[in-house]
């Protein structure tokens, strides 16, 4: 029988809450390689970071798990040295997790415009027969959107205005997010992809890593789509700043997916 992949992150994740020392066993000591710049590389990082959190102190809700082939990703609601919505990778190999990649944003104390949080709405993948469909209409809406600028195409990946929106500045339908735009223009606030490291998806869900500048910040971003009859429905992101290489816990890189 095949390992229960996303159950086993599951486990992983929660024992950051719950002290379990047993799901460690599910990673493979020798070929552990971490992505999150603050932590140092292999279990060793791992558990620095473990052992540094004050005791019951650590929160871990994890409210969504998908898997595809050897890699699975999560949306979590953490707290761990204060609030934070985090996505997680971590990819398999022979049926133990050799490597994982996470990015981490402080959680707003306030909804979005449109009263959504980061982490809410649906949890369930479902239209799994259009996974590698879902993904390929993601990675052209931000070639062309956020990489390449073209806008008159913006329109043609939405349902009219029914998009629901997690951003915590932004609010749902293309209207907020034109809104968001004009504020952040008005602000001199630029945003701009450059890179369209990995997709992954699971049915009507996909996550999109990406690399570029917010602000003239050096940034990674990862978004989830819903995507709903052949167009996003709803999305959800964290963006978080990318420190300069003398700030590095490791020297693996923030990105450094498999071809």
């Amino acid at each position: 029988m095949a390992p229960d992949i996303k159950g086993q992150v599951m486990g992983v994740l929660k024992s950051i809450e719950t002290g379990d020392a047993g799901p460690v066993a599910w990673i493979d000591p020798d070929r552990y390689t971490q992505h999150n710049l603050a932590v140092g590389d292999g279990l060793a990082g791992f558990g620095a970071v473990l052992q540094a959190l004050p005791e019951g102190s650590a929160k871990v809700d994890t409210r969504r798990v998908f898997a595809d082939g050897n890699h699975v990703f999560a949306h979590t609601d953490y707290n761990f040295f204060g609030p934070k919505i985090g996505f997680d990778i971590f990819r398999f190999k022979d049926g133990r997790i050799v490597e994982h990649w996470d990015n981490l944003q402080e959680t707003p104390a306030d909804p979005n415009p449109s009263g959504h949080t980061m982490i809410d709405g649906p949890t369930d993948a479902s239209d799994l027969a259009s996974t590698e469909t879902n993904k390929a209409l993601v990675r052209s809406f931000l070639d062309d959107i956020l990489v390449n600028g073209r806008l008159d195409k913006l329109a043609g990946y939405f349902d009219g205005d029914n998009y629901a929106q997690h951003n915590p500045q932004i609010g749902d339908g293309l209207s907020g997010l034109g809104a968001a735009l004009e504020a952040m223009a008005a602000q001199g606030i630029t945003m701009k992809y450059d890179t369209i490291h990995t997709v992954l998806g699971e049915g009507n869900f996909v996550l999109a890593v990406s690399e570029g500048h917010l602000g003239g910040v050096h940034s990674s971003f990862y978004d989830l789509f819903r995507i709903e009859n052949g167009r996003i429905a709803e999305h959800w992101d964290t963006i978080e700043a990318i420190p300069p290489s003398t700030e590095w816990k490791n020297e693996n890189g923030k990105f450094g997916f498999p071809a």
